[in-house]
């Protein structure tokens, strides 16, 4: 038998296979069907907009008659879908037959998901449903299906299906999928490596205090909190993308929270435990060493809100501790919370409520893949072929070696956060909320602030970012970055990469596109105007200190980046 012949066969095979389910996407096109597929209650069944329905039934069967009459000829759709975008996928009719098919499926199931005549959010969590399930199911998932995977091993002799065994009995052993070399990286030796010690710890955080890079410091010092759901080390990866290096050589003091990762002796901690114990009392201690009566501070994400709740509270005792903050992809007002928004209403919070309000933990792993499959072709599937099907070993990259360093949180901390903020939003509602005793009234926040958002960021979205300027009622800066949630923050000047948008006149209209629509486009990093900014606040320069914290209260109890970041969920 020719090859020609082989490939009919097999392509024979392969209609016959696909029939099935060709059927029961022609089923699931009439009304009501769609909701029994995706197991929806009888309570809320699904109805379609009739002309949307007409129009995708006489689509889908005019495609699908196309595509049959193609046979061995049919050819995918040009979308630049980089799945499909290799030689292999056009040049083996069976995988290209798949492709074509996947795609035809794909898009009436997305015009299924988008003719529902529902409420958005239903809409949103119909869309996202879908998407992971087309994610899931591409051809290119599959070493039957996947030309690149198939010719590759043919080129190997089998070695690359040999090594891609070996990948996936490794990735099972440690928990998650690969997504870089993680033998070439080691925290301390080549990854936050910048020189500082440990001056304080407790059984929440320690605080790294950094050695100065220049003779004069400014005399207010600076703490960074980074969110809790990760680790500090994101702010100082390598050398030349490390903003904690950098705020330490444009003359800051610099101190940085780096959070213990809990265990069971935390799994009772709460949202206020954090709150006074870590981020107050980082504050306090930073003043007590540096001997200012202030600080200037930075929140990142979740260590953002923290910051926010935090000031709330000095504002309520009647302390200014904090002379500016900056807060970088923060959500204070959740009113928008992006993608994360398709996972929250009251059933999934008081399911939390019920399985760990009052103690247990998060575990760091399953937030690690909720976070994941918010980009699933990108952060998951893509894992699956290179790794598995392909036999490859992802190249070194420090960001993903600390995306994949996760981290637990404490069970009341996270069911109280969720429930208060991403379900009630109630921290912009004045004196709705206490925390520390204290109930918190953002307008009694009065302290100068930078706000960053990026621009296309799927967690803290930049409209919820720039929010945070209509409810903060001090002088505020806002800056919008270019990229997501991390590679907008973390953008050296000295790279020359992307751009950021700046509006000099000082006005914060009600709406990111309002302000947008006079803001200018710039080059480059944000981080210059953003030290500018901080050096406004910092005050005078003095000599800076010959020896970490301050005895003998503060002593340095080790090198950092200290035991707390080196721990493992």
């Amino acid at each position: 038998m020719d090859e020609t012949t082989d490939w009919t066969e097999s392509a024979r095979q392969f209609q016959q296979i696909l029939g099935e389910s060709w059927g029961k996407a022609l089923q699931m096109l009439q009304p009501g069907e769609l909701g029994k597929a995706m197991s929806m209650p009888p309570s809320t069944p699904l109805s379609f907009a009739p002309d949307k329905l007409a129009a995708l039934q006489q689509q889908y069967m005019e495609d699908a008659r196309a595509l049959w009459g193609q046979g061995l000829h049919a050819q995918a759709s040009k979308t630049g879908d980089r799945r499909f975008a290799g030689e292999s996928w056009a040049s083996n009719p069976l995988s290209a037959f798949s492709v074509a098919a996947y795609q035809l499926q794909a898009r009436a199931l997305m015009g299924l998901a988008d003719a529902v005549e529902a409420d958005e959010k239903t809409r949103a969590r119909i869309r996202f449903s879908v998407e992971q399930w087309l994610a899931a199911m591409a051809p290119s998932n599959f070493l039957a299906l996947n030309a690149e995977a198939q010719k590759k091993a043919l080129e190997t002799h089998g070695e690359s299906i040999a090594k891609g065994v070996a990948n996936l009995l490794h990735d099972m052993r440690q928990g998650h999928i690969s997504m870089t070399d993680e033998s070439r990286f080691e925290v301390g030796r080549n990854v936050a490596t910048t020189e500082g010690a440990v001056v304080f710890e407790n059984e929440l955080f320690q605080l790294l205090e950094y050695k100065p890079l220049t003779p004069k410091v400014y005399e207010r010092p600076f703490l960074m909190v980074p969110p809790c759901i990760n680790k500090y080390y994101i702010l100082d990866l390598q050398p030349e993308n490390s903003l904690i290096r950098h705020a330490v050589a444009q003359g800051h003091r610099t101190f940085v929270v780096s959070w213990r990762n809990p265990d069971a002796s935390l799994a009772h901690k709460t949202w206020d435990d954090y709150i006074e114990d870590a981020v107050l009392t980082a504050v306090a201690t930073v003043q007590k060493i540096a001997g200012t009566k202030q600080i200037n501070a930075l929140g990142f994400c979740v260590g953002g809100t923290m910051l926010a709740n935090a000031l709330a509270v000095l504002a309520a005792r009647g302390q200014d501790s904090v002379a500016s903050a900056t807060f970088l992809t923060t959500l204070i007002d959740f009113g928008d919370t992006g993608i994360l928004d398709v996972f929250i209403d009251e059933s999934f919070v008081r399911l939390r409520e019920m399985q760990m309000g009052q103690g247990g933990l998060m575990k760091g792993q399953d937030l690690a893949s909720t976070f994941s499959f918010l980009r699933p072709n990108e952060l998951v599937w893509n894992y699956v072929v290179d790794n598995y099907l392909k036999g490859q070993t992802p190249p070194p990259f420090d960001l993903l070696y600390w995306n994949s360093d996760s981290t637990n949180l404490p069970g009341p901390y996270y069911a109280w956060y969720l429930r208060n903020f991403y379900l009630e939003n109630r921290l912009i509602e004045p004196g709705t909320l206490t925390v520390c005793g204290e109930k918190l009234d953002l307008s009694k926040v009065r302290l100068p602030a930078y706000i960053y958002g990026s621009r296309e960021d799927h967690i803290v979205p930049a409209a919820a970012a720039y929010a945070s300027t209509q409810v903060l009622p001090g002088k505020k800066r806002f800056v919008m970055g270019a990229s997501g949630h991390i590679a907008g923050v973390i953008n050296p000047p000295a790279k020359k990469k992307r751009s950021h948008w700046v509006r000099e006149d000082g006005k914060l209209p009600p709406t990111l596109d309002e302000w947008l629509a006079s803001a200018t486009e710039l080059p480059g990093s944000w981080w210059d105007d953003w030290c500018a900014w901080l050096a406004g606040h910092a005050g005078k320069q003095v000599a800076a200190p010959k020896s970490y914290g301050k005895a003998p209260h503060f002593k340095d109890i080790e090198p950092a980046p200290g035991r707390y970041v080196k721990q493992k969920a």
